[in-house]
């Protein structure tokens, strides 16, 4: 399902976060939305799925106003994994997961076999089955990303929005992952801070600074040196992965940099 932000604007506080920005994404298709922190990647993120309510500007999702839809049919359409969990404090992480199954529910009728059924093969899919019955707010960081991921798999939503999603993640999990998203085959929209991850994982990149985009296309034409350094004042140096042949990004300091200098 298509996704479109179409010149939004999202005010905190009395200040514009986000700035009159535009972008699809194709279905099927993954956008990995980067920049500084402050640029304003959450904040759009949030607008998304529905915490932050545009001050101008639309959210499409399947050439509908998402922000019009009841709050039972847009859950159906956007799932997401946040970096924040603080509702699941007294709950086991299958029932995090279960949490999914609850737009496509009725009522207050009990979970369905199929309920059930797509649950347990989320955990699986995120390799998360022995954690199902242990409590969530005692999971480490990264087996509480597992969890939220077999969430939003379980939601069973045609788009999917990832806030940081490797944050508090070992290097295996990053890359299984992000691997997992690839193969989901959802329209993904994913705020990343590791270009290389962005590079490999997504078909395209939208960079965001000061709250307005700043460039947006295919990661091979828009990751260039001179906009890295611009966006994030490091030297990005474009050479290919010795094991893939595929483009990789080794950083360092610019030079006069406030950090070269500490160094």
């Amino acid at each position: 399902m298509r996704l479109a932000v179409e010149d939004l604007s999202v005010e905190l506080g009395g200040r514009r976060v986000v700035d009159r920005v535009s972008l699809e994404v194709e279905p099927g298709r993954r956008l990995a939305l980067l920049g500084p922190n402050g640029s304003g990647k959450s904040t759009l993120l949030r607008s998304i799925y529905r915490v932050h309510r545009p001050a101008a500007g639309t959210v499409r999702v399947g050439g509908d106003d998402l922000w019009r839809l009841g709050a039972r049919d847009a859950a159906r359409r956007v799932a997401v994994v946040a970096q924040e969990g603080g509702a699941e404090h007294d709950l086991t992480a299958f029932q995090v997961v279960m949490l999914g199954r609850v737009p496509h529910q009725r009522g207050f009728g009990a979970d369905s076999p199929a309920d059930l059924a797509a649950a347990e093969a989320a955990l699986e899919r995120v390799s998360a089955r022995d954690l199902a019955d242990r409590p969530f707010a005692l999971l480490s960081g990264g087996e509480k990303q597992r969890i939220l991921l077999a969430r939003a798999i379980t939601q069973n939503c045609p788009v999917l929005v990832l806030d940081e999603p490797t944050n508090h993640l070992d290097v295996t999990f990053q890359l299984e992952l992000m691997q997992i998203v690839a193969d989901l085959g959802l329209t993904t929209v994913a705020a990343l801070h590791d270009l290389n991850l962005a590079a490999t994982y997504c078909d395209t990149v939208a960079v965001l600074r000061d709250g307005r985009l700043v460039a947006f296309g295919d990661p091979d034409d828009v990751l260039t040196p001179d906009l890295i350094a611009d966006a994030f004042a490091v030297r990005a140096d474009r050479i290919p992965h010795p094991a893939t042949g595929s483009t990789h990004f080794a950083l360092s300091p610019l030079k006069d940099s406030p950090t070269e200098r500490k160094l």
